[in-house]
């Protein structure tokens, strides 16, 4: 905890507040004025430049720990297709199966 806290102290604002903006800026692949615009409802003045600094200084530390929560996916796809008869009508169904 003292080594996330070390990491902002220098900024005036909360660090629950910069690393919210943070996420929200990766996790949903918004725009900076989206993430400005989602801190204002909250009642939250912040300026788009702001949350793009903070993006950048915070951002890769924060995509890694995304990227390795969603876990890896798989470069092998398979279609499944089958045809079936429904009330006489026959009827082509097919899915697409990761690994």
């Amino acid at each position: 905890m003292s080594q996330q806290t070390s990491r902002y102290r220098v900024y005036r604002s909360r660090s629950e507040i910069i690393s919210h903006a943070v996420w929200l800026y990766h996790r949903f692949s918004l725009s900076f004025r989206d993430v400005e615009d989602f801190l204002a409802e909250r009642g939250i003045t912040v300026t788009y430049e702001t949350a793009r600094q903070w993006c950048l200084t915070f951002g890769l530390d924060y995509t890694r720990r995304l990227r390795r929560r969603r876990g890896r996916q798989g470069d092998t796809w398979y279609l499944v297709e089958l045809f079936v008869r429904i009330q006489g009508w026959q009827q082509y169904l097919w899915r697409a199966v990761d690994e």
